[in-house]
C-alpha cells in the first residue's frame, strides 16, 4: 500500500528497476500483480501467489506539483520448512558407526535436530543435520526423529529406524524341581538380533522336536521344554543354546525330582 493526497498527480509502482504500473497502466507481464487500488488517498498493488523470487525492494514513486516523491517497502517472503532428504532405515552389527543425515529448506533456513524415542532419552542428541554414533550400542537401536523448524509454520519430523544386531544373551534359566508323574517346564529366555535359534541338549545328546513325552515351543525370546509326565530317566542336567549369525551361547540348568512329604494330621 502507499498512501497518497490531492497533491499527487502522477503514481508508480516499481519492483527494483522495472515498471509494474504506472497509474492505471500495467507494465509488466505477470499475471500474479494486480491493482486494487488508485484513488486519492491510496495506490496499491498485490502480488498473488507470492514466490521466493518476489522478494526485494518495492518502491512507490508519486509526482507532485513540487518534487517527486519514493518510499520502499521491502518484501520477505518465508517458506515453511521441508525435509528433502533423510537417511534410509539402516540395521548394523553393535560396536559399529552410524550417520545418519536430515537436509531441510525453507526461509529462514530451518534448525535441524535430532532425538532419540526412546524413554530413557532425554532432550537432543544433536542440533545438526548430521547425526554421528559411535560404538552403537544395544540400547541405542529404535527410532530417531529429524526435526525440521522455522517459526513460519510447524515443525516437520520424519523418522529412521535404526536395527543394532547383536549376538545371544541368555537372561534366564532357571532348575526345576518336579515329582514323578507330574508336567515339568524349563524355560529358556534370551534376547537377541536377529531373533535366537533354539536347541536343547540333555548332556550331550540334542533333543529332536516331537520327541514321545516332550514339546519343545520356540518364541522370538525364549524356549519352552516341557515334559508331559516326567519320568526317573527325565531327571538329569540340560543345555539350552541360543544362536544367530552373530554367535552363540548357552546355559545348563538341572531338572531334579522333588519330593512330596505326605502331611500327618495333628491329633490334639
Amino acid at each position: 500500500r502507499c498512501s497518497v493526497d490531492n497533491r499527487v498527480t502522477r503514481v508508480a509502482w516499481l519492483n527494483r528497476s522495472s515498471i509494474l504500473y504506472a497509474g492505471n497502466d500495467k507494465w509488466c507481464l505477470d499475471p500474479r500483480v494486480v491493482l486494487l487500488a488508485n484513488t486519492k488517498t491510496q495506490y496499491s498493488i498485490q502480488i498473488q501467489d507470492v514466490d521466493v523470487y518476489d522478494e526485494g525492494p518495492y518502491t512507490c514513486s508519486v509526482q507532485t506539483d513540487n518534487h517527486p516523491k519514493t518510499s520502499r517497502v521491502h518484501l520477505i517472503v518465508q517458506v515453511s520448512p521441508k525435509i528433502i532428504e533423510i537417511s534410509s532405515d539402516i540395521s548394523i552389527n553393535e560396536g559399529g558407526n552410524v550417520s545418519l543425515t536430515c537436509i531441510a529448506t525453507g526461509r529462514p533456513d530451518p534448525t535441524i535436530t535430532w532425538r532419540h524415542i526412546s524413554p530413557k532419552a532425554v532432550g537432543f542428541i544433536s542440533e545438526d543435520e548430521y547425526l554421528e554414533i559411535t560404538g552403537i550400542t544395544r540400547e541405542q537401536s529404535g527410532e530417531y526423529e529429524c526435526s525440521a523448524s522455522n517459526d513460519v509454520a510447524a515443525p516437520v519430523v520424519q523418522r529412521v529406524k535404526v536395527t543394532v544386531n547383536y549376538p545371544p544373551y541368555i537372561s534366564d534359566a532357571k532348575s526345576t524341581g518336579v515329582p514323578v508323574g507330574q508336567k515339568g517346564i524349563l524355560l529358556c529366555e534370551a534376547s537377541a538380533v536377529p531373533s535366537a535359534d533354539f536347541q536343547w541338549y540333555k548332556d550331550d545328546k540334542r533333543l529332536a522336536e516331537g520327541q514321545k513325552g516332550l514339546k519343545v515351543e520356540n518364541k522370538a525370546f525364549f524356549s519352552r521344554l516341557t515334559f508331559f509326565n516326567v519320568s526317573e530317566q527325565d531327571y538329569g542336567n540340560y543345555t539350552c543354546v541360543a544362536s544367530n549369525q552373530l554367535g552363540n551361547t548357552n546355559a545348563s540348568m538341572i531338572l531334579y525330582e522333588e519330593t512330596t512329604t505326605a502331611l500327618t494330621p495333628w491329633k490334639g
